[in-house]
């Protein structure tokens, strides 16, 4: 519990709005009860004299004070500015580092900065900004870099080109946007639009660029396969598997007997169905569902049995807890394990023998848990289903489906509704954040974009997969044990209070500090609306990052006080490890399995590969879809307005899902200006203004791909005033223009 509150208090410290409170204020706040203000009291106390945290005059807490120098982790913006975000805490949260001062620093290197106070306080937004932090009425604080103390990467992937000064490698991505200069690039018979790897030399200086030797090169760029290997190697993804764990793997399966079950349940004739998407190969969930004696409900779930093939501490386990999932890119699957187990004898293939251990929940008529029992087994896939096999047959064409799959799926149907009731009456938060799924042709070219699909099917799987997770949580809780748990903290009170005040700017009400209720009705009232998804998008960054940890924290969105993952061993290494407490648990063992302090590294590392994972997809989703709209320079798209800078408007498409700028200089002719107290964009002369969640109609511009961005301009250029510039003031806002706030963009 101390570890939990020290979290708390520290996360609420370095929030932006944050005033400083005395401590007893701190712990109101923070929801602390009085059964537990001493504890929350210890952990305060360990941060204090550590140095993490201070008492200030009449006894208020808050961060240390920002020092003269200091030393944190810089983040370049493709602009020339970046932020340093300071190794240890302080109460002034990330430095601002303006384009001279960023001495050749690069995205994810370790720096000393100086810092450099100068003016008056001020307001400061987006576009003109100096802090992120506590930025409003302070004094206006920059750094300047003097020393960088260790570099993050000596490897990037960029294209070949050839300039008039020489052959230069044009990074990918915004991380480092400065052009390295090579020599000799017939050693690796390197060609002009080469994607390729370099290796740098000599780190560029204010005065001159950074030089490097190619290393690797990658293929012509623009090609599917290039592109794929590109973002492989920016993102540092392992690809192939050494010999070591090929040859354990094929052991495993080697070794892989049904004929001989051993203990393991024999389910192989009750009426089992897998449902995933058309292109999935690893199948590592299915379910069941029978009546029991009493007339009461019993789902089985019933889960590959991974940790029967893939034993602690062997190279192959190594590795998995390396790679810490299957990463998913457009058209390519880079497994956590290799294909002979994730695709064969782990894979839940119809028809085929496998071991599975199993989650039997029993439920009553109103959907209510009224037990739980866990148990190894050996099953048999029925039928192999995809979500679009199985909603048709849930909307009654069943010609030529097995009738006990049909009476299965309707009966799944019944009880995922009751589940999904009974959660959201419980304060299950559901966002609604559509998909996109790319259609490519055979070259691996994108040609076009639909919605994913998002039938019901989807809800039921997914329903029980939380159950699923829910119920072996709950049982290794019980055992008193550390475990790897999914963990999603509670929103702290400042974030939640600023959600209410943004969602008002949309002309939706909520208290100042909106509950689960409040917000799910919030989502319910947006449906459909243009700004229902700048509003779910907003309620998501109020959120934090759900992440692994043996911290005894629930699980907030899905209003679950103890959850993990159990349910995807085949690309998850968080539930191999949950399978090996669960067998423990079923051996009526107890093993020693890893420690509290060994299972919160590796949580930190399984959650870093995880969002390694998110955006390296999200990124080559983002190059494919530019090499596309490169060729469709002047087509039309239809947008929602997603974010708000000093510099512009970022608009969204609805149909590709990738998201593009509109320049202030392109919004129209009028002179644009962010308004940071109304939030949003405003016409000094015409009185337009852009707002988020405003539908918007543009048209494409230019692409870049190799900096992922896209340029748009409005289709109707907006009205200006022309013959009202001879005035002197800008046009009034309205009355609802000046109460109405618009929230800025977070990036």
């Amino acid at each position: 519990m101390p570890e939990i509150f020290k979290r708390s208090i520290i996360k609420l410290l370095k929030h932006a709005d944050y005033e400083p409170l005395k401590l007893a204020q701190l712990s109101r706040a923070l929801g602390v009860s009085s059964q537990d203000y001493p504890q929350f009291k210890e952990a305060f106390e360990k941060l204090r004299r550590a140095g993490h945290v201070v008492l200030g005059a009449g006894n208020v807490v808050s961060l240390p004070a920002l020092s003269g120098q200091i030393t944190g982790t810089f983040k370049a913006n493709p602009k020339g500015f970046g932020f340093v975000t300071p190794l240890e805490l302080s109460s002034h949260g990330d430095l601002f580092i303006p384009p001279p001062h960023t001495a050749g620093a690069m995205t994810g290197d370790i720096v000393a900065v100086k810092v450099v106070k100068k003016g008056k306080p001020r307001s400061i937004a987006r576009g003109d900004v100096m802090l992120r932090g506590k930025q409003a009425g302070q004094m206006r604080i920059s750094g300047k870099v003097v020393e960088i103390l260790q570099r993050a990467q000596n490897r990037f992937v960029g294209t070949l080109l050839k300039e008039l000064q020489g052959w230069m490698v044009q990074p990918d991505g915004t991380g480092f946007t400065e052009p390295i200069g090579v020599d000799d690039v017939t050693a690796k018979n390197a060609r002009h639009n080469d994607k390729v790897v370099v290796e740098i030399l000599t780190y560029p200086t204010e005065r001159f660029l950074g030089r490097g030797v190619i290393v690797e090169v990658l293929g012509k760029a623009g090609r599917y396969e290039t592109e794929i290997n590109s973002i492989i190697r920016q993102y540092h993804l392992p690809d192939q598997f050494d010999e070591d764990c090929f040859e354990q793997a094929r052991s495993a399966a080697a070794g892989f007997n049904p004929a001989q079950p051993g203990k393991r349940e024999d389910i192989t004739e009750k009426v089992i169905i897998t449902i995933d998407p058309p292109d999935a190969k690893d199948f590592d969930d299915a379910i069941s569902l029978e009546k029991d004696g009493s007339g009461n409900r019993v789902l089985g779930v019933h889960i590959a049995d991974v940790s029967s093939f893939v034993l602690p501490d062997m190279p192959l386990d190594a590795e998995a807890k390396v790679r810490g999932n299957s990463v998913y890119l457009p058209g390519k699957t880079i497994p956590m394990l290799p294909e002979i187990l994730s695709n064969g004898v782990c894979s839940l293939q119809p028809g085929q023998k496998r071991f599975v251990k199993s989650v039997y929940l029993t439920y009553d008529s109103q959907g209510n848990v009224l037990s739980r029992s866990f148990a190894n087994s050996i099953m048999r896939s029925t039928e192999r289903l995809t979500y679009q096999d199985a909603n048709k047959i849930l909307k009654g064409r069943t010609r030529g489906v097995k009738p006990a799959v049909v009476e299965l799926l309707k009966n799944m149907e019944t009880l995922s509704r009751l589940i999904e009731s009974r959660r959201k009456k419980d304060g299950m938060i559901h966002l609604d954040l559509p998909e996109t799924e790319l259609v490519m042709d055979k070259a691996g070219r994108v040609v076009d974009a639909v919605p994913a699909d998002e039938s019901y099917p989807h809800t039921i799987i997914e329903m029980f997969m939380v159950e699923a997770n829910e119920a072996a949580a709950s049982l290794l809780d019980g055992r008193n044990e550390p475990f790897m748990r999914r963990i999603h903290p509670e929103p702290d009170s400042l974030t939640i209070k600023n959600l209410a005040k943004l969602v008002g700017a949309f002309g939706f009400s909520m208290s100042r500090s909106p509950d689960r209720g409040e917000i799910q009705d919030l989502l319910v009232a947006v449906k459909r609306a243009d700004c229902s998804f700048a509003v779910n998008l907003a309620v998501l960054r109020s959120f934090e990052k759900a992440q692994y940890s043996p911290l005894q924290i629930g699980h907030y969105a899905l209003a679950s006080g103890c959850y993990c993952h159990f349910t995807s061993p085949i690309r998850r290494y968080a539930d191999l490890l949950v399978h090996r407490m669960l067998e423990s648990y079923l051996q009526k063992e107890r093993r020693q399995g890893p420690k509290q302090q060994d299972l919160t590294e590796i949580g930190k590392h399984i959650s870093f590969t995880e969002q390694r994972a998110e955006d390296a997809e999200r990124e080559l989703q983002a190059v494919l879809i530019l090499q596309m709209l490169k060729s469709h320079i002047g087509d039309e798209l239809d947008c929602v307005v997603t974010g708000l800078a000093g510099f512009g408007v970022f608009a969204q498409s609805r149909k590709f899902g990738i998201e593009g700028l509109i320049s202030m200089a392109d919004l129209g002719r009028d002179e644009f200006k962010y308004n940071q107290k109304s939030q949003c964009i405003v016409g000094l002369y015409s009185g337009s203004t852009f707002r988020l969640g405003q539908a918007i109609k543009v048209r494409i511009v230019s692409v870049n791909i190799g900096a992922r961005q896209l340029n748009l301009c409005p289709v109707k250029s907006l009205k200006t005033a022309a013959k009202k510039k001879k005035k002197s003031k800008p046009a009034k806002k309205s009355k609802k223009d000046r109460t109405h706030k618009r929230p800025g963009r977070r990036r």
